[in-house]
Parts: C-alpha cells; structure tokens; sequence
C-alpha cells in the first residue's frame, strides 16, 4: 500500500482511539468506547498488514500470533475477577515494555539509515525505546506482584535511593552517548548493559512505592507504556504508533495528576517518596492507644438504623471487590430507596487498588450512575446524613490525615464520614488498610463496627430489610 493511501486508514484509526478515550471517560459511555478502540485497532492492523506486503510463510506467522493473543486476551478477559482487575492490567503494561524491548533489539540488527545523521537519529530511538520500555517492563512486574499481594505492600527504602537512581540515569545518558556517536565498545554491549541498568531501575522505583499510592502506580505505568509505545512508533516510523502511544502517553500522565491532587501529592512525591512508610514523629496509632473501645453491632440492629434513616451514604473498598459484595449492596440500595430513604454512593478517587476501580464493581452491579458521586460532591452533605456504610475501606476514611500532622497520609483529602450522625463500618477485622496506617475512627462514639465477611454481611442486611 501506498504510504499516503496508508495515512488514510490510520487518521481513522487515531480519530476512533480518541473517540475511545473520549468514551471511557465515564460509565455511561465507556461500552462505546472500548467498541471503539476494538474497531479502531482492527482497522490499523488490517492496514499495517496490507501496507508491508506481508506473504506466504511471514503472512501464516503474524495470523497466528494474532489467533493465539485473541484467544489468550478473551479467555483472560471471560475469567479475571474484578478483584484481579488491577493485577491484571499492571501486567498487560509490562507486555508493553516487553515488546518495545524486544523491537529494539529486533531494529539494531537492522540498517541504522543512509547518512550518519540518520544512523544517530535511529540509535538514538533504538536506544529510548529499549530503556522506557525495560523500566516499564520490571516496573509493572513488580506492580503485579505487589497487587497481587506475591511482594509486601510496604515500600523498599534503600539507604541512599536517589542518589541511586541519579546515578542510574547519569550513566544510562552516558551510554546512549557513546551508543549514538558509536564510541568506546561494541554498541550491542553498551546496548545490554543500559538495559540492565533500566531493569533495575524499574524494580527500584516501583518497589519503593506501597500502599496507598498504588491506583496511581497503575495509572503511572498506564502513561510509562504509552510513551514506550510512542518510542516504538518512531523507531519503526510509524506514524500511528506515534500518535496512539502520546495519546495513552498523555492521558494516563493527566489521570495520574489528578489522582494525586486528590490526595494532595505530587508525582515527584509518589515516585520517590516511599508513602506507606513508618512516619517519623508522632503518629495516628498514639491516638488509637488512647482512644475507647470499639463498639461492635450486628446485621439486625443496623437494618433498624438504616430502616430509620433518611438519608443513607454508602463508601465503598476494596474489601467490597474481594467479597464480591457489590450486588448485595446494590440490592439493598434498591430496598432502601423503595422504602423512601435518599440513597448515595461516595467515591474516593483511589479507592480500591485501581483507578475507577469502584465505579467499574458499581457499574457491573447495575447501580444507577446518578447516585455514585465523586468525593468533592458529597462530602459538604455527610453532616446532614443519618447514617454511613463504609464497606471495606480505611484509609480513604481515616480522619487522621486531617487531624494527625505526624500521620503517613496527613494532609490527604479524605472522606469524611465522621460528621455523619452514624458510621457503621464492615470489615473482617480491626486490621488498617492498605497503607499500613491505623485509623482512629473505629474508636469514635458514633463509630460501630460489623465485622464479618462483606457479602455475607450485606446479605443479612438485605434479608432483614426485606423482612
């Protein structure tokens, strides 16, 4: 194919991801978006196979490459629980980093141009590429193992971590100099030995990060594949490549922005700042040492309160995604809004262990998008409202990032719950959440705690409503 009849399928190709991007922006349309990202990909594909002339043997190859990443991809896609989801995805990220690697190495043994400008230029790709993407590849390997609960939640603080990974780019620019400008050994060694060092530094930097920063790990990464992707499509001269890795690229950088303005960080902090980590002064757990018993209830004496209640608030975690409890909640938010209650979700932007991570359990459960509301929205009304479920979250509740200066996460806007006349919160046990941080509210006067399995509990909570 003709490489301006190529530009053609591939302008469409770019409009139908933005459309994509465009529709995931919210549960109402994200159906269409993803139907637009499929068509959107097949439609490159088709044209990319066309325009390289790709025959016989080669032809036989790519299809079944194809047939086997499908089949892989639907089986995956058919089986993950949404409990998984996370895990899941930091892990396709890492098959971007993968590939970009391996296309690299693929295009140095290839010609490097016709002029000794053009032969820089390319190294130069090569080079960029292979080191994004090695640092996307451990770095998402090292996410899934985290999510996957395989490696601790709690950041690795090497003594001295910066000025490691300072050394670590300072001679990784080193190398792509001598790489470029084809100094000192053999460029394939300095080539290996800057993907060594991209490795490590990818372990490194994610493994430094826990806790309560991994939906912005998740979100990171998502940007760190698109830039690998973006590389890649240079290196091949690809314009498609190109503009889809900068559109990923771009949007997982503008989502990780604002994540961490709502947890009042910057990037910077989140990347080099070890969060979940033990705080050096004074922290919330001298408050829990003082504070009062907890105050433990059952599943029939909360359905009075919530049979009593006029308006009802709902937050959401990540112990409701491993319960599977999001249809029970969403029966008895259906219950109680029959019965008159005004009925509400409160989201937190990093709640669970992904970004959206709640409103896609809320989404499958078939919960009206009107009544889920982002944390800005509802928290002016939580001293109006009668009574609060806090289904397996802590961290996003702790009132200690507001009161507590010597806290791990003081300063992070958080839900809060505690002006509510009731919180009634549901957990397995008195454990803290993700971060590591203890969570005074268990002891407030108007706190009361549910322990037990989420579904199970929400179960009850339903039989005795329906009662």
């Amino acid at each position: 194919m003709d490489q301006v009849l190529l530009s053609i399928p591939y302008l469409v190709a770019a409009v139908l991801f933005i459309l994509s991007l465009k529709g995931l922006s919210s549960q109402e349309t994200a159906r269409r978006g993803n139907l637009y990202g499929v068509i959107g990909m097949a439609i490159a594909l088709a044209a990319t196979l066309t325009a390289h002339a790709i025959t016989g043997q080669g032809l036989i190859y790519v299809f079944v490459a194809v047939l086997v990443g499908a089949a892989v991809g639907s089986v995956l896609a058919a089986r993950v629980a949404m409990t998984s989801m996370p895990e899941l995805v930091a892990l396709l990220h890492s098959f971007v980093g993968a590939a970009a690697v391996l296309v690299g190495y693929a295009s140095f043994f290839q010609p490097h141009g016709d002029t000794p400008v053009g032969q820089a230029i390319h190294l130069g790709e090569i080079f960029l590429a292979v080191w994004i993407g090695a640092i996307t590849f451990t770095g998402s390997v090292v996410a899934f193992l985290k999510l996957r609960g395989t490696l601790s939640g709690s950041p690795l603080l090497l003594p001295g971590r910066h000025l490691l990974n300072l050394a670590a780019v300072v001679v990784s620019l080193l190398l792509a100099v001598m790489f470029v400008a084809h100094w000192g050994p053999d460029p394939l060694l300095l080539l290996l030995v800057a993907t060594a060092i991209a490795l490590a530094v990818g372990v490194h930097l994610v493994a430094a990060i826990g806790g309560a920063d991994m939906p912005v790990v998740v979100s990171l990464l998502n940007s760190y594949s698109g830039w690998t992707a973006a590389a890649a499509g240079f290196m091949l001269s690809n314009d498609l490549l190109i503009v889809t890795g900068a559109l990923v690229g771009a949007s997982g950088a503008i989502l990780s922005y604002i994540m961490c303005r709502a947890m009042n960080r910057s990037i910077l902090s989140v990347v080099f700042g070890g969060f979940g980590a033990a705080p050096t002064g004074e922290s919330a757990s001298c408050e829990l040492t003082e504070a009062g018993q907890v105050r433990e209830t059952m599943a029939d004496e909360v359905a009075q309160e919530l049979l009593a209640a006029q308006s009802v608030v709902i937050v959401p975690g990540y112990g409701m995604a491993v319960a599977r409890a999001q249809h029970a909640v969403h029966d008895m938010a259906m219950l109680l809004k029959k019965k008159g209650a005004e009925v509400r979700f409160a989201i937190h932007p990093v709640a669970g262990r992904l970004p959206g991570h709640m409103n896609v359990l809320l989404a499958e459960a078939s919960v009206p998008y009107d009544i889920v509301l982002e944390m800005d929205e509802i928290n002016g009304d939580l001293p109006e409202t009668d009574i609060v479920l806090v289904i397996g979250a802590n961290d996003i509740v702790n009132p200690s990032a507001l009161t507590d200066p010597g806290s791990p996460i003081a300063g992070m806007p958080v839900l809060e719950v505690w002006k509510a006349q009731r919180v009634v919160m549901l957990k397995r046990g008195r454990a803290s959440g993700y971060a590591g941080v203890d969570n005074p509210l268990f002891y407030y006067d108007n706190t009361r705690m549910l322990f037990g399995d989420a579904h199970d509990t929400m179960t009850r909570l339903v039989s005795e409503l329906s009662a």
